[in-house]
């Protein structure tokens, strides 16, 4: 589905799935606000060459006046926009750069759990053999080790600002028995605060030092993210022109999901569409 009459300055480039992990690529307007007016393109499939064919559908003068589009790290959406917007600022959604490495944390979070798992499992077992009850060592706030570490997943999550008084407790039990965590965690947290930046001189400058310490900090997980981010630079840094967010596409995927979820699943995915044509375009 093609719009070309709701083209505007500002858009956003993002995929979803509608029907059992079959993906669409939407391009949004970001005027639209996620009402009437947002949907510029619906297309079917992720392939650079399919969502160029489509968008180059519209006038090449209502494409040369597209500023900016703003996406998230896949190398297809980038080689469309460059293709069908000629003039277009590629930015890099912020969201995107800090989930990275959120993950990283994550990751890390989750290989000592299992590492947790699988001790615990040889306790268990050596026990049984000596004929008696294996229990856990429990700490100040009732967690055993593995328990810690599956509950501290949203704690790792948000700023040290944000955390319960119960959140600060398990945190501090977590950071003393696994100091590799904590160190992980402060430099996810230095990256996120790059972002409260107003001037791309000085952001660029804290990105260069968080790419290097990277390196310092000698956490595995964190090598992949920091090429990443390195290797797209450029297009992260564009944010600090105009601070604008792919949060407008995401909260189209969201409603697109919802009404998923509202239909039971999607059976008829021409008549979805139809309806996303009425609702959004």
């Amino acid at each position: 589905m093609l719009f070309t009459s709701n083209i505007g300055e500002y858009l956003s480039l993002d995929e979803t799935s509608l029907s059992q992990g079959e993906l669409y690529t939407y391009l949004t307007n970001k005027q639209g606000k996620g009402k009437k007016g947002s949907l510029v393109a619906s297309i079917k499939g992720t392939k650079a060459k399919d969502i160029s064919s489509v968008i180059a559908k519209i006038p090449l003068e209502s494409r040369l006046k597209v500023k900016e589009v703003t996406l998230d790290m896949a190398r297809n959406m980038e080689a469309a926009v460059i293709t069908c917007f000629p003039n277009a600022q590629i930015v890099v959604d912020r969201f995107h750069v800090v989930k990275l490495v959120l993950d990283a944390v994550q990751h890390l979070r989750v290989e000592l759990r299992w590492d947790a798992i699988a001790k615990e499992n040889k306790a268990i077992k050596k026990a049984r053999k000596k004929g008696q009850k294996f229990k856990p060592t429990e700490f100040e706030n009732g967690d055993t080790l593995k328990q810690l570490l599956a509950r501290s997943r949203y704690i790792l999550a948000k700023k040290e600002s944000k955390w319960t008084n119960n959140q600060l407790i398990r945190a501090e039990i977590l950071f003393q028995k696994f100091p590799q965590l904590k160190k992980a965690y402060n430099h996810c947290m230095q990256l996120r605060n790059i972002y409260e930046n107003h001037c791309k001189y000085h952001a660029e400058e804290q990105l260069n030092k968080w790419i290097e310490k990277t390196l310092e900090v000698e956490i595995e997980q964190f090598y992949t993210a920091a090429n990443s981010i390195n290797y797209n630079k450029e297009n992260i840094l564009n944010f600090f022109n105009n601070r604008n967010t792919n949060a407008n596409a995401e909260s189209f995927n969201a409603k697109i999901k919802l009404f998923r979820a509202n239909l039971r699943g999607v059976s008829d995915i021409k008549f979805f569409l139809f309806r996303l044509h009425k609702l959004f375009a």
